[in-house]
């Protein structure tokens, strides 16, 4: 893989968060004109298709409005609230610097040496080695690791993830999946709806033959969007991770030193607080997923390319 360099990165991400503020919401707004298409005909089955249209297209007029509404409320609460939601979900907590200074030195030399303000650092209390960055602004960033990264990592290994981390911060990797974690949600939450929903109307009465397929069109177009939803998410996570590993290697030169990282932390990267598959793909190594094969199935819906082929790739620089 040839590396880029940093101001590229930087562009291609501001493009695919461009490009994620815009193809979520269509998608959106396309799973929510398929619905009330399929419903209108439903209602109307001896209308001809122009009537069907028309009758859609305005029941959608009115429709789309409070969706939009209710989804920037969704968005504004997951926005401002991530931080908070993120520490729950791994049960990191602030690092004190007099706890371990050490990771604060390198953490600010690093920070020196690019011209930024140093994140704030969280402690995960677990034994497994692993590490994620997050945060939407220079006032929310932050790197949190895990204890067994601290105890296990030589320095100039976790310097090297601590790069990694970093680079995510430059290139605003986090802000993008941030902004993709949240809209997945949103789609994972209305398929969640409409499966109790056609759960709920088979159990409820005799007469539910017609609302149960009206549930079951509603459950097709959320599962189809919220495929697709997830498909765009992984595409724009698996290369942030090879950029955040090639940026590393330029910050540090050091990249044997984050190749090494990534053996130890490939044995052992699993985080018992973390039960989240959507934050779960914040952290250098996915603590959820176990070892794949390159080129495997798996892989189409892996939110981080193989551990294996990062690690080779790094060794490519030495």
């Amino acid at each position: 893989m040839r590396y880029i360099g940093l101001d590229k990165q930087i562009s291609r991400n501001n493009r695919n968060s461009f490009f994620l503020l815009i193809a979520f919401p269509a998608l959106l707004l396309a799973m929510v004109y398929a619905a009330v298409y399929f419903l209108v005909k439903n209602h109307n089955s001896n209308a001809n298709v122009n009537d069907s249209v028309y009758d859609s297209t305005q029941t959608f007029i009115g429709v789309a409005p409070v969706v939009l509404a209710a989804v920037g409320l969704w968005f504004l609460i997951a926005w401002f609230g991530h931080s908070a939601f993120i520490r729950l979900a791994t049960g990191s907590k602030p690092l004190d610097r007099k706890e371990n200074k050490r990771i604060y030195n390198l953490v600010e030399n690093l920070c020196i040496q690019k011209g930024m303000q140093m994140p704030k650092i969280y402690i995960i209390e677990d034994d497994s080695l692993n590490a994620f960055a997050s945060g939407i602004n220079k006032n929310s960033f932050s790197i949190s690791v895990s204890r067994g990264l601290l105890n296990k990592l030589e320095d100039d290994e976790l310097e090297g993830v601590l790069a990694h981390e970093l680079t995510h911060i430059i290139n605003r990797d986090v802000r993008v999946l941030i902004i993709s974690i949240i809209f997945v949600g949103i789609f994972a939450f209305l398929a969640e709806m409409a499966f109790r929903s056609i759960r709920f109307t088979g159990r409820s009465s005799k007469d539910s033959k017609g609302s149960g397929a009206i549930i079951l069109i509603a459950i097709v177009v959320t599962a189809l969007a919220y495929f697709i939803s997830m498909l765009l998410r992984f595409g724009i996570s698996r290369s942030r991770e090879y950029l955040a590993d090639a940026g590393a290697a330029e910050i540090t030169k050091k990249p044997y030193a984050l190749a090494n990282a990534l053996k130890k932390i490939k044995g052992d990267p699993f985080i018992e607080a973390v039960e989240s598959r959507d934050v779960a793909q914040l952290f250098i190594d996915n603590p959820q997923v176990s070892e794949r094969k390159s080129g495997s199935w798996d892989n189409l819906f892996a939110t981080h390319p193989p551990i294996d082929r990062r690690i080779e790739l790094l060794e490519q620089y030495v």
